[in-house]
């Protein structure tokens, strides 16, 4: 199917082209729509009681994290001055009501405890919470709208709270990816023309990684209407896209290129332009355009057989790093259910990009992909003629097969020391010291907690709802009575250990609710103040025999639901990822070895970047190189996603490596063999992919988020971890330890994986042999003759044994009838032979009459090489010039009218 597709493609290259230009012009207009699309948050379970509770103060009891948070500051006046209060009250006075819903300062609040929370220490500062008006759509657009009225004269002025801290977060991903893309775009393009060795070649994977960018956007604002975004996902989305447009390209072009040099070999024309050795330019004309003519159906053959082969393994690569991310989907978080969408469909671009693209390309180009050729890559360079089986790859693999035992044990060693740390871990919540240092937003959040009284303290909320809460009542008026069991209930959570204060902070007589804050002197993530929430919600509450509803929350209670929340998914996600990865791993290699091992190989590549995440993040020893605030934990939803994210890209490598060695075991079941020949042929090619994927990767780990940050560290460790510990040497060493278990396939199952086979078993597959090797031999001969294998000779003197006609002439001893085997025709001009077909049987009786008994011998010699005097040099029109094609007749017209007779209608030739 595959190589129907590279068929086709060639053939329709141009409309191919002309289509994907003006998809990706759409798709660019499109995704310039998601910059205003992105929301805030994303890390809460929503079905949380900590959530509900954060939901009721939004909506009912006013929420302690203002829309907006208006920093003043005097250097010579404290909030007591007539001057300073006047400053701030005519200011905000000005703001439209139309804007702002509600508005709390320092001089609006009667109780003096209340209102010494709104004044810094020294009084020279105080804030002003503002609650906007409409939707979180709308709210960014009021904000703007009221921001330059909030200067106050005299004053310095600085903006927090969450529309700000929101809208500083867009700016922050938008500059991100423009300084990633920015720096990144030449180290690349310099490493891309030190791997292929032609700037054309190296060119083109940066172009598919461009549409993937684009097309990345447009599926991004699509999943806007279907689920909230957060700005997180741009990033992280972009990261993955970029990255694997790049592998799949290097995996594409470099397989086409080989392809494309064994088809120019077997029908003898040279590398580069020959035809610029004729003579005068009528002769260079004419071979130039016998040269095209010639290279048509070889470039058609060689992108047929790249599609076969390498786009199939990337589209299966494909299906499984989207496996993995779809295990993000069974999460109940916003910022991993989107980025599992958004990343899923990103990587189907990436495909697509690499799969139907850069074949357009490259069936556009042709061998002048191998413009801008560098000295390393000609032709007549050492490295051009080096053995194939002499390469660095190839001998890593023989030396892992050789000594498995020792490259075993140290590998493992070093991913135990990278594990050691993740015993360690500390989970943490997001706040506003992700952002940079030099935030303003960060600025206001860490000086409302340095110099308010109360700044730092997150009080726990607990909600008391019920049919029984008094309608008309109101806490904080003066002279209300508070209903005894209400008080009662207060004054058991003051009684708490650690607690310092319990106060009823909101009302709402419509949910029929009221909200206890409860002040504690405990950390929010510490482990008291998690016994503290445990505590409340052990607690119960009943008035007439009616139990009320008690919902826990603020950011201790939101961080336990969080982990509760994970923990109870992360089993449903790896059983079906895992589940996932294994059916289709055993539908592209037939083996049950072989997806189990690749997913335990997997595990090891996370644990060594969870390891790295932990000494880098939580104990900060990154924290000086990547210039970020040290939390002494780390955010529990971006472990989950790395999780995801790094199964995908290490099984990405898996499927590339294993693919190769799968071809090489189909030609020879040799496994050592084919565990080495598969290194040489994809070892390269990976730590070039690999190499690619760092740059892009290290461009983010600079990014200005910490969450960001951490994602990109953590890929980077497993990338290096996986290509250079985990690929090249752990599997090798485990391979030859199971040697040929690796390819086990009990019977049932045979039948079942030969009705799902994802391999491609065209001509284009067969074509893509590169040595034509003897089957194996079965260890008990079902036949009456001794099986004898020789190699063939390059004499052309030497006639090549044939079944009817034997070399010897037969012993006067009488032996068994031998049944002379089909002749194969071969035709003179075949591009490929067949492991099958090269081989020619001869019989050869055994000489004296067979006077020890031995059977005769049955000789198979593969097919003898064409010797180089007879293979005549590429020559243009070397079968005579085409001729025009014959002249048509002109075209009769014919038309219907009246018969001569009167009598109906005729027909009538003009």
């Amino acid at each position: 199917m595959l190589s129907g597709l590279g068929r086709l493609i060639h053939r329709r290259r141009w409309f191919s082209l002309v289509f994907i230009l003006l998809v990706a012009a759409l798709a660019g207009g499109w995704g310039l729509g998601v910059f205003a699309k992105f929301k805030a948050g994303g890390f809460e379970d929503p079905n949380a009681s900590s959530t509900l509770v954060a939901k009721l103060g939004a909506t009912y009891f006013g929420s302690t994290n203002p829309d907006v948070l208006v920093l003043y500051k005097s250097d010579t006046m404290t909030v007591d001055d007539p001057r300073y209060e006047a400053a701030v009250i005519t200011t905000v006075a000005r703001l439209p009501k139309d804007r702002v819903a509600e508005l709390i300062s320092y001089w609006a609040l009667d109780n003096e405890k209340d209102a010494a929370s709104f004044a810094s220490r020294d009084k020279h500062e105080t804030f002003v919470a503002v609650k906007l008006k409409g939707n979180d759509a709308k709210k960014p657009e009021n904000y703007q709208a009221i921001k330059d009225r909030l200067r106050a004269p005299g004053l310095s002025v600085r903006y927090g709270g969450a529309v700000p801290l929101n809208e500083e977060f867009g700016e922050q991903v938008t500059a991100d990816i423009v300084r990633a893309e920015t720096i990144t775009a030449l180290p690349l393009l310099i490493l891309l023309v030190l791997l292929f060795g032609a700037v054309v070649a190296a060119s083109l994977p940066l172009v598919v990684a461009i549409f993937s960018m684009i097309g990345g956007l447009a599926v991004l604002h699509v999943v806007t209407y279907a689920a909230d975004v957060t700005s997180f996902a741009l990033e992280v989305v972009t990261m993955m896209g970029v990255g694997l447009a790049i592998d799949y390209s290097l995996f594409i072009i470099s397989r086409f290129r080989e392809e494309l040099q064994r088809g120019m070999a077997a029908h003898g024309i040279p590398p580069g332009k020959p035809w610029k050795q004729e003579r005068g330019r009528a002769a260079r004309k004419d071979a130039k355009k016998a040269h095209r003519e010639t290279m048509r159906p070889i470039r058609e053959d060689a992108l047929a057989a790249t599609l076969a082969t390498a786009g199939r393994t990337i589209m299966v690569s494909g299906v499984t790093v989207s496996a993995a991310l779809a295990g993000l989907l069974l999460f109940p978080q916003m910022f991993l259910r989107t980025i599992g969408l958004a990343g899923i469909a990103t990587v189907m671009v990436a495909v697509f990009g690499a799969t139907v693209l850069l074949p357009t390309l490259l069936a556009l180009l042709g061998p002048r992909v191998e413009g801008g050729r560098m000295p390393w890559r000609r032709p007549t360079s050492k490295r051009a003629q080096r053995d194939p089986d002499s390469g660095f790859w190839y001998r890593l693999g023989h030396s892992v097969m050789k000594h498995p035992l020792p490259y075993f044990a140290a590998v493992l060693v070093i991913l135990g020391v990278l594990f050691g740390p993740f015993l360690h871990v500390q989970f943490g919540s997001v706040d506003a010291r992700v952002l940079p240092k030099d935030s303003v937003t960060r600025a206001v959040v860490e000086t409302v907690k340095k110099d308010f009284p109360n700044g730092s303290a997150e009080p726990i909320d607990v909600v008391i709802s019920g049919d029984l809460i008094p309608r008309n009542w109101r806490p904080t008026k003066t002279g209300d009575n508070i209903p005894p069991y209400l008080e009662d209930f207060r004054k058991k959570l003051a009684a708490e250990p650690g607690v310092t204060e319990a106060k009823f902070t909101g009302y709402s007589g419509t949910y029929g609710g009221v909200r206890i804050s409860v002040t504690h002197k405990y950390e929010p993530m510490d482990q008291h103040a998690q016994d503290l929430v445990k505590s409340i919600r052990a607690m119960s509450l009943v008035k007439d025999g009616y139990p009320m509803h008690i919902d826990v929350g603020g950011s201790t209670a939101a961080q336990m639901d969080l982990m509760s929340s994970l923990m109870r998914s992360l089993p449903k996600m790896a059983i079906a990822v895992g589940l996932a990865t294994f059916i289709l791993l055993f539908m592209f290699f037939g083996s049950v070895v072989l997806p189990l091992k690749a997913i335990v190989m997997n595990v090891l590549s996370i644990g060594a970047s969870f390891g790295a995440i932990v000494w880098g993040f939580q104990y900060g020893h990154l924290a000086g190189l990547l210039n970020f605030t040290p939390t002494g934990g780390v955010e529990a939803t971006s472990m989950i996603l790395i999780l995801a994210v790094v199964f995908g890209l290490s099984m990405d490598y898996e499927v590339f490596l294993l693919s190769r060695i799968r071809e090489e075991w189909d030609r020879t079941h040799d496994n050592r063999a084919a565990v080495a020949r598969g290194m040489q042929h994809t070892g390269g090619i990976i730590t070039s992919a690999a190499l690619l994927f760092l740059v892009v990767v290290a461009a983010f780990s600079l990014a200005g988020i910490t969450v960001v940050k951490l994602i990109g560290v953590g890929m980077f460790v497993a990338v290096v971890v996986d290509a250079a510990l985990v690929r090249s040497l752990l599997v090798p060493a485990t391979m030859r330890f199971m040697g040929a278990a690796n390819w086990w396939l009990p019977g049932p199952l045979a039948f079942l994986h030969a009705r799902m086979d994802l391999r491609e078993h065209g001509p284009a597959a067969a074509g893509a042999a590169t040595v034509a090797v003897p089957p194996p031999l079965p260890e008990e001969q079902p036949y009456p003759y001794r099986v004898h294998w020789e190699q063939a000779t390059a004499e052309p003197d030497a006639p090549a044994p044939s079944a009817a006609a034997p070399p010897a002439p037969a012993p006067p001893a009488p032996a068994p009838p031998v049944v002379a085997p089909t002749p194969v025709p071969t035709p003179s001009h075949a591009p490929m032979v067949g492991a099958n077909d090269a081989f020619r049987p001869a019989f050869r009786p055994t000489p004296g009459g067979s006077p020890n008994g031995e059977r005769p011998q049955l000789v198979f010699r593969d097919a003898p090489p064409r010797p180089a005097a007879q293979q005549a040099p590429w020559a243009p029109w070397a079968n005579g010039q085409p001729q025009p094609r014959p002249v048509r007749p002109p075209r009769v017209r014919r038309r219907i009218v009246p018969s001569p007779d009167g009598n109906g209608w005729t027909w009538s030739s003009d």
